[in-house]
């Protein structure tokens, strides 16, 4: 699968965008454990009109992490070109690796983006929706690609002329999350639309899947039974970055690993660690982390006050001492993995 020039290899599996996970350092552990390509935290369009350093600072990707793809959002169209040519432009901005793809949120339902009348909050406005795309691929030299979901509500299903809309005005590759938004993430997602898109004979453009890919299963099933070109993967690679790595064997080998052990998930968690500080410093490293370190071990019997004691210590050293404790006890040990989202 190829996004303008950069090859993805057969059946990619990708790393959605998740405010306050995606950053530089899960990124990373992502790629390394397989991921073909990831995107980051979502960046304001208004944002970086405004020179918001906090946003400018979301866009700084690192060459580890490559192919990466920066992804925008909002709802006023001179301000989507402008956030997209700055994101064309992020090497110069933020420094680092800057942006091999550009991806337009279109997706994202949570009410303090969609309520705006951004993220999926577009699907309302589909016209608008159509012209903003169009804008920002004539004003970049990067790919374009969007993600988004079914429609606005059960009555609003836009996705197949939608998607044959976007392709027309120069997308690069399309990623459609299996829900609309007044679903949010409830219920199941809805691969039959993603597969009718897949195979609408218009189509020409790579289509990747996206809801409910909690496992290597799943995965491979959605490949086989809907013809997609490619996966994405969110709400279950927190506290899970090695879902990558499960479903990778799986499609490449025909059969599943085994559940990784508690000692190898310290180890994973150790490299974390140390990113998010290299990072960020041994402050925000702290912080940031914490909402992931006791994700790595969920489902460990009798694990509470370790859980309170990973998540309220500020003190980098203490944290590594409790990672060690935590492979010492319960290091042979290989829970079955449940998300931070409870996929």
């Amino acid at each position: 699968m190829r996004i303008g020039p950069i090859d993805l290899g057969e059946r990619p599996v990708v790393l959605a965008p998740m405010e306050d996970v995606t950053d530089a350092s899960f990124r990373i552990l992502c790629r390394e454990a397989g991921a073909a390509m990831v995107t980051t935290e979502f960046v304001s369009s208004d944002g970086l009109v405004r020179d918001v350093s906090k946003t400018i600072a979301k866009m700084h990707t690192l060459e580890e992490e490559a192919p990466v793809a920066v992804q925008i959002y909002g709802s006023l169209p001179d301000a989507m070109v402008d956030a997209a040519k700055m994101a064309d432009k992020a090497a110069e901005l933020a420094g680092g690796h800057g942006a091999d793809v550009i991806d337009i949120n279109f997706g994202c339902p949570v009410s303090k983006i969609a309520g705006r009348g951004a993220g999926s909050g577009m699907m309302r406005e589909p016209d608008k929706l159509v012209a903003i795309t169009e804008a920002i691929v004539k004003a970049v030299s990067k790919p374009v690609t969007v993600k988004t979901r079914l429609g606005w509500d059960e009555n609003s299903k836009i996705i197949v002329e939608l998607a044959e809309r976007l392709q027309d005005v120069g997308v690069s590759a399309l990623t459609i999350h299996g829900r609309t938004r007044c679903q949010m993430y409830k219920g199941e997602a809805d691969w039959t639309l993603i597969g009718e898109v897949k195979n609408n004979p218009r189509m020409h453009i790579p289509i990747i899947g996206n809801g409910d890919i909690n496992s290597a299963a799943k995965a491979k099933e959605a490949f086989d039974r809907y013809g997609v070109d490619g996966i994405m993967v969110g709400r279950a690679s927190f506290g899970h970055p090695w879902i990558f790595t499960e479903i990778r064997h799986l499609l490449d080998t025909g059969s599943e690993l085994p559940p990784m052990p508690v000692r190898d998930r310290v180890a994973l968690a150790k490299r974390h660690f140390g990113l998010s500080l290299d990072l960020k410093g041994p402050v925000t490293g702290v912080y940031e982390m914490r909402r992931h370190l006791s994700c790595y071990f969920k489902g460990l019997r009798d694990f509470k006050e370790t859980r309170i004691k990973l998540v309220t210590s500020k003190d980098p050293a203490e944290i590594l001492s409790t990672l060690d404790y935590i492979a010492q006890r319960w290091g042979g040990e290989a829970p079955p993995v449940e998300g931070a989202y409870g996929i």
